[in-house]
């Protein structure tokens, strides 16, 4: 065990921000500590790092008590990058990383050969060695934030401790960080505990996941048992949104009534729920398997779900329920759904609404569709592509000239 805490308490003067704090950072794992801001996520980590006075129990590094250790035995084994910006002047992005040696460069300071080549061999390994004699002040911040992981690196730690390292960044550098991360974890075996925002990304590259609000730990284990649609919903009291365990995100939720009939499935519907709720529609839609991506995603938009058991043909009972619901609908929106034994009902369905002379607005070729639906294809409104089909969906409602 590389760090724990027994009953910590953190906080300011007498004002305790977070209490009853038991962590245990194993080896290799990665940590993040996920909360609204002003949680206490970057008073636990300072803390944990002596940066803080603990305000009751204790912090264990490699099972000393951390306020035993000096500052220059807390850094050999432990490197801190903040939120904090930094002005360093004229220094470069190597100099920033050859800060991380200073624990080791003895009384004069002076770094060797084997400093260099370590300050080296940590901007190569953040994928950062082509920025080296750049000014700090005029890299970019995923630059920035990859320099100040090499320093961390150039320190040789057995921990990693981050305050929101992916925060300002863009994409592509958030992704980079948290491979970044992942690789020291598994490839090093460098422990990391760090503070996120982003949920999908605690989901995705986290061992473990400590759930932070209203000065307590909330939950704390696996990000795949702790994260959940209630657990997302208490801790950022979200009511217009959903987190959603199967997709690894959150989703938008929709508050219309339900007045578009969507027949989707295999992921087909998955733009269209999403583009239909931005825009302020509700939501029907089947005949969906419930093990289906897009029964899924339409749940967590808050769409109204007809469905059905998985690998079978789709029940008598669903059936009439998409054909009830879907006589009482505006319109109605064929995915472009693939065809497969199972859901051809779907098929029918639309000729269904064909039959009531429903709106039908379809994504398929018209040579597709022909195949599939005869004459019935006659009385579509084809749509190239998504945004077409908004614009005339949105027209016909008069919601845009």
């Amino acid at each position: 065990m590389i760090l724990n805490t027994k009953n910590l308490r953190v906080g300011y003067g007498k004002k305790t921000v977070v209490a009853d704090i038991n962590i245990e950072a194993m080896k290799g794992q990665f940590i993040c500590l996920l909360g609204p801001n002003g949680s206490g996520k970057s008073t636990i980590l300072k803390t944990i790092v002596h940066m803080l006075a603990p305000l009751g129990g204790g912090v264990y590094l490699n099972g000393q008590n951390i306020s035993s250790l000096s500052n220059l035995e807390i850094a050999k084994t432990t490197a801190v990058v903040l939120t904090e910006s930094i002005s360093p002047g004229l220094m470069t992005a190597y100099d920033i990383v050859m800060l991380g040696r200073h624990p080791y460069t003895g009384f004069t300071g002076k770094p060797t050969v084997e400093d260099t080549q370590k300050a080296l061999d940590a901007l190569k390994m953040v994928h950062a060695d082509n920025i080296a004699l750049r000014y700090f002040g005029e890299l970019s911040d995923g630059e920035k934030q990859k320099t100040m992981l090499a320093r961390a690196l150039a320190q040789e730690p057995q921990l990693i401790v981050l305050d929101e390292p992916t925060s300002h960044l863009d994409a592509r550098h958030r992704i980079e960080v948290m491979l970044i991360l992942r690789q020291l974890t598994q490839k090093k075996k460098v422990t990391v505990i760090a503070s996120l925002h982003d949920i999908d990304l605690v989901m995705k590259a986290c061992d473990i996941a400590i759930l932070v609000k209203d000065e307590n730990i909330l939950a704390y284990g696996a990000p795949e048992d702790v994260l959940d649609e209630k657990s997302m919903a208490r801790l950022y009291d979200m009511d217009k949104a959903v987190f959603s365990s199967y997709l690894g995100g959150v989703e938008l939720r929709s508050n219309g009534y339900g007045n578009v009939f969507v027949v989707a499935g295999a992921g087909s519907g998955a733009r269209l729920y999403r583009a239909l709720v931005k825009h302020g529609f509700g939501i029907i839609t089947g005949v969906l398997p419930e093990n289906d991506i897009d029964f899924h995603i339409a749940r967590a938009v808050g769409a109204t779900v007809v469905s059905d058991k998985p690998y079978a043909d789709i029940s008598p009972d669903a059936y009439a329920q998409a054909q009830s619901l879907m006589s009482n609908v505006k319109f109605v929106i064929d995915a472009g759904f693939p065809i497969a034994f199972s859901n051809r009902q779907n098929i029918d369905l639309l000729r269904y609404a064909s039959e009531k002379g429903k709106s039908i607005y379809t994504l398929r070729d018209p040579d597709e569709a022909a195949k599939i639906y005869g004459d019935d294809a006659g009385r579509f409104v084809y749509c190239q592509n998504l945004r077409q089909f908004l614009d005339v969906l949105l027209k016909a409602e008069n919601l845009i000239e």
